[in-house]
């Protein structure tokens, strides 16, 4: 369990239908497990898929009381590029609050950044770690529904605000909650263990995919001799 000496915030920004809102949901689940405080909440406007969608989630050492909109994170993670060309649909640029020494996760493996806003970042101190999300959740779990469980392996990997250990618990409490039968016939019987058999490869898969995007996280801040500020 890595020693966390401050809050950190995070806001995530993507479409509707990448899984924005259960990243968040995740994670602040997978803090309660290292008995850190946490606090995650949705904010978008049309509820539909591929509608602007963002969702913040704060996680600290001590008992967390502000919610709403996260005006100046610690972390950006981008989940689709759109974000990046459109902003908020209300905000440019879409690291608008950013905080110095911060760090942004950007869900691409090509640069998509200005020379003006690489310049004024790099002047910041902010960290922009690209990350083939996508790509990774179609080669490990086969589904591009996956793109958001290889971002909160990213963010986790790099920041170390949360271990696996605690993100394997909280995925096992979000997707991996077992059927119970209850005086049914052996068909029905039959029915429920399918299903929780497709429940249980699911939870896998999900697991698989954070994993290798926290290993490389990991190896890359290794590499590059990078200490996340947001944990200092």
């Amino acid at each position: 369990m890595s020693a966390m000496k401050r809050r950190v915030n995070i806001r995530m920004s993507g479409l509707g239908g990448q899984g924005v809102v259960t990243s968040a949901h995740i994670m602040a689940m997978a803090a309660s497990k290292e008995d850190k405080f946490s606090i995650s909440n949705p904010f978008f406007g049309a509820e539909k898929r591929m509608a602007p969608a963002e969702s913040y989630v704060r996680i600290g050492p001590e008992k967390i009381y502000d919610r709403g909109e996260l005006v100046y994170p610690d972390v950006v993670m981008v989940f689709h590029p759109q974000v990046i060309t459109m902003g908020k649909s209300y905000t440019m640029p879409f690291y608008s609050g950013i905080k110095k020494n911060g760090i942004i996760i950007i869900n691409d493996d090509i640069e998509l950044l200005t020379d003006s806003e690489k310049e004024e970042l790099d002047q910041m101190g902010v960290l922009v770690y690209y990350v083939p999300a996508t790509k990774m959740a179609l080669d490990i779990a086969g589904t591009e529904l996956s793109t958001n469980m290889a971002m909160i392996g990213s963010v986790s990997g790099l920041t170390d605000v949360i271990g696996m250990e605690a993100l394997d618990l909280a995925l096992q409490d979000r997707f991996g909650k077992k059927y119970v039968a209850s005086g049914g016939t052996a068909t029905l019987d039959e029915a429920i263990k399918k299903k929780f058999a497709k429940k249980e490869m699911l939870l896998q898969k999900n697991l698989d995919t954070i994993k290798v995007a926290y290993d490389r996280a990991k190896e890359y801040a290794k590499s590059n001799n990078y200490i996340p500020a947001v944990m200092a």
